[in-house]
């Protein structure tokens, strides 16, 4: 049995979906951020840094902090959604591409373009720039692929996973899919999965899965 500490967040979601994929037994336990609960003593003992999601493993008795590293430790742990051989490394290296630049420059672009808009032009043209870049990234690297990792036409993976949530903010982001046909095309097939839409609405139902 896990127990999995969450929000309604790109990162929380990225979790909460793979364990709907992987169909693993999980408790939920909402840590509301909007009330500061990730500062209360009984997270920070699963969380030194006070950031969703963590998990603590009964199974294995390991207690994890940072979304990048639950997924490949569930991962590993499962056999599933890690692609194999000379695949694995092209997969981590996108999931670290993920976790590097599109978490971060995107979580600006919510900061200064959805929450705070006129406050910073400069920063919301850097950090939308930055974004309209990724986006770029991605779609060349989808181009001929259905999923971001493996050979071929590419395998679903946790490189998916980690990436398609944050995606799903595309309107935070002022982004039009239209401009980005292959990211649109995956995000589309990715949001159609039935471990996606529950794992979605986890630790609450927040709004439906937005569609381009």
């Amino acid at each position: 049995m896990i127990d999995l500490y969450t929000w309604t967040t790109p990162n929380g979601r990225k979790v909460s979906i793979m364990l709907e994929e992987l169909e693993i037994a999980y408790t939920v336990h909402a840590i509301d951020i909007s009330k500061d609960e990730q500062f209360a003593p009984e997270f920070l003992r699963v969380a030194p840094n006070n950031r969703i999601p963590a998990i603590v493993d009964h199974d294995t008795g390991v207690r994890m902090m940072e979304s990048g590293a639950i997924m490949l430790y569930l991962a590993e742990k499962c056999g599933r959604f890690l692609p194999k051989g000379d695949e694995r490394w092209p997969a981590i290296e996108w999931l670290m591409w993920q976790m590097g630049g599109v978490g971060p420059m995107f979580g600006q672009v919510h900061h200064f373009v959805k929450f705070n808009a006129g406050k910073s032009a400069y920063a919301e043209e850097r950090y939308s720039k930055e974004t309209r870049r990724l986006y770029g990234v991605l779609d060349k690297r989808l181009e001929g692929r259905d999923y971001i990792a493996g050979a071929g036409r590419g395998e679903y993976s946790i490189t998916d996973m980690a990436t398609w949530p944050w995606v799903s903010r595309f309107d935070w982001q002022a982004i039009d899919l239209d401009g980005f046909s292959n990211v649109r095309d995956w995000y589309v097939r990715i949001a159609g999965r039935p471990a996606v839409q529950r794992g979605y609405q986890i630790p609450k139902y927040a709004s439906e899965i937005p569609l381009p």
